[in-house]
């Protein structure tokens, strides 16, 4: 090879790399918006009417000004998960008991569901709201992700057999995102189809936001990550007065910071 190829080459790997580390340097402010104080073992989230939702002594609870609304139930054990997504009907997971609560807006009881006593064995260990009266359902007796109707308990698998553990997963009405023990991330859809979205980095907690953009927190920092439409990346670190935090959130470009005596929003802008 000739010097002058060498040369072009060299200097393309010094403005890739000057590319990404520049990304990954960049800042991403917020603005302040509100903060109330909180007393709370967990903030679990806003609603679409407003609504905050948190944990405390393992009672599910629901505010917003004057209005509270709580909920909760001894004879099942520790509330594993909750899905906000539907405020109509609001999914709480005891994974001790194998079941779900789900509540309506006033957080009474709608039903309860037990998965040990369905026709089709189910150990459940990651659950979520998905569409037409249906709950996502990783069974970990298969390890396939499923989709079960809780009003004609009919139980449908979606996808193959999961190859590693999931470490951390979130659903939508349509998606069902998960990590593996590997930092491997994927998504599977209602028709079962399985997509492979890369590889996040070593982290404490993660949002996402999209197939393509998710927050995350690593020894206390908090970055935004952004995958463009050519494979590239940016990584954002977040801004924060913050010195600790125990929790984040983010819904239409409002990021809700946790501590464990208020949580504190913020506008951030996300393209």
């Amino acid at each position: 090879m000739s010097q002058t190829p060498r040369k072009i080459l060299f200097l393309l790997f010094i403005v890739c790399s000057f590319t990404v580390v520049f990304a990954q340097n960049q800042k991403k402010t917020l603005t302040f918006v509100s903060h109330t104080t909180i007393d709370a073992d967990d903030f679990l989230g806003y609603d679409s009417f407003g609504y905050s939702y948190h944990i405390k002594n393992n009672v599910f609870r629901k505010t917003k000004g004057n209005e509270f609304f709580e909920y909760k139930n001894v004879s099942l054990g520790k509330i594993t998960k909750t899905d906000i997504l539907n405020p109509l009907k609001i999914v709480l997971f005891y994974e001790d008991f194998n079941s779900v609560i789900l509540l309506d807006n006033q957080l009474n009881k709608i039903t309860e569901i037990n998965f040990s006593q369905n026709n089709v064995p189910i150990v459940v260990t990651a659950i979520g709201m998905s569409t037409q009266n249906q709950l996502w359902v990783y069974n970990s007796l298969n390890q396939q992700i499923s989709l079960f109707d809780y009003l004609k308990n009919e139980y449908k698998t979606v996808s193959t057999p999961l190859t590693d553990n999931i470490k951390f997963y979130q659903t939508d009405f349509n998606t069902f995102y998960w990590i593996d023990e590997k930092n491997n991330w994927f998504s599977c859809d209602i028709f079962g189809k399985t997509t492979e979205l890369g590889k996040v980095p070593d982290l404490d907690k993660i949002e996402i936001l999209s197939p393509k953009q998710y927050i995350y927190s690593k020894a206390n920092l908090l970055f935004f990550k952004d995958i463009h439409n050519d494979g590239s990346e940016s990584v954002y670190e977040i801004e924060l007065p913050e010195k600790s935090l125990n929790k984040f959130y983010c819904k239409d470009q409002i990021l809700s910071i946790f501590t464990p005596k208020e949580i504190t929003n913020y506008k951030i802008v996300i393209p």
